[in-house]
């Protein structure tokens, strides 16, 4: 198989699985299920191939850090006044 080819079967192959992942995240957006995990590896697939996909990639995982520590900041207010 020539080197021509065989970049384009990458190509398409890692393109394909980006939007799977990704579409697989969004769904899971709207039931149950890992969205936090399907959205970042579909983007990081697919910024391998569109500069696009990286910048939205920054921007979910900066969304993500912010969200965590959030939420850690929710838990440990909520066990300070359990404790009480």
């Amino acid at each position: 198989m020539p080197n021509n080819i065989r970049d384009k079967l990458k190509r398409t192959t890692r393109t394909m699985l980006g939007f799977l992942c990704l579409f697989v995240g969004i769904v899971f957006i709207l039931l149950p299920g890992p969205a936090v995990i399907f959205i970042p590896v579909g983007l990081a697939l697919l910024s391998l191939e569109y500069a696009w996909a990286k910048v939205w990639l920054k921007k979910s995982q900066r969304y993500f850090r912010q969200a965590a520590v959030k939420a850690d900041q929710s838990l440990q207010w909520l066990g300070k006044k359990l404790r009480r």
